[in-house]
């Protein structure tokens, strides 16, 4: 019981939001997969792949050609969980893939600034990318720690979609160095409000038993 009012309490995050906003248009691209057969982990996959080829663009200094395959390809990444759930499949393992594969996705990206940035003997441009990269890992570890105590910690800004928004305007727009720099922030500022968040809901949880 006491877990369950700790969920109710869960503040709505702005990555809840855009899956209402854009539900409207996931949805219909979701059941035509559905229709066409397509298997969730064959878009998760391609997703994958996709964002594989954007970073390979973005490691060559191709910034718009990559942001724009990145951009292409997320709604694809996007919809594997509804094409799942329009089959009737089990999502415990799938979410678990699609979690793991995004983390990758993410990495390849970060990779192929970093390989650009390596080229340059840019060093300030590379320790950023390594403190986004880091900053990323910890905001998806803090929550996954803490859920394997009974906590949820998704607060924050800087989650995935978020991330996402920063990065790939970036390169479009051809400003990576800010982007990157958004992220270092920002990515660590929201894992110490996990940090933060759980600490504060493990003492609620203990004051309560």
């Amino acid at each position: 019981m006491e877990h369950s009012v700790e969920r109710k309490k869960e503040p709505v995050t702005f990555t809840d939001q855009l899956r209402v906003i854009f539900k409207g248009v996931l949805d219909p691209i979701a059941k035509f997969f559905y229709r066409l057969g397509v298997h969730p982990n064959t878009l998760t996959y391609s997703g994958l792949v996709g964002t594989a080829v954007g970073a390979y663009f973005v490691a060559r200094g191709q910034f718009l050609a990559g942001g724009l395959v990145i951009l292409l390809i997320w709604p694809i990444d996007a919809v594997d969980g509804a094409v799942a759930r329009l089959r009737g499949e089990p999502e415990d393992f799938g979410a678990f893939v699609d979690s793991v594969t995004d983390r990758y996705s993410e990495f390849f990206v970060l990779a192929g600034l970093l390989w650009y940035y390596l080229q340059l003997d840019n060093v300030l441009a590379c320790m950023l990318v390594f403190v986004a990269a880091a900053g990323s890992v910890m905001v998806s570890y803090v929550r996954a720690r803490a859920q394997s105590v009974g906590l949820e910690a998704k607060v924050g800004f800087f989650s995935r979609v978020e991330r996402y928004l920063v990065i790939v305007p970036a390169l479009i727009f051809n400003i990576p160095l800010i982007g990157i720099g958004v992220l270092a922030l920002g990515t660590n500022f929201t894992a110490l409000q996990r940090i933060i968040y759980v600490r504060r809901l493990s003492r609620s949880r203990r004051a309560d038993s």
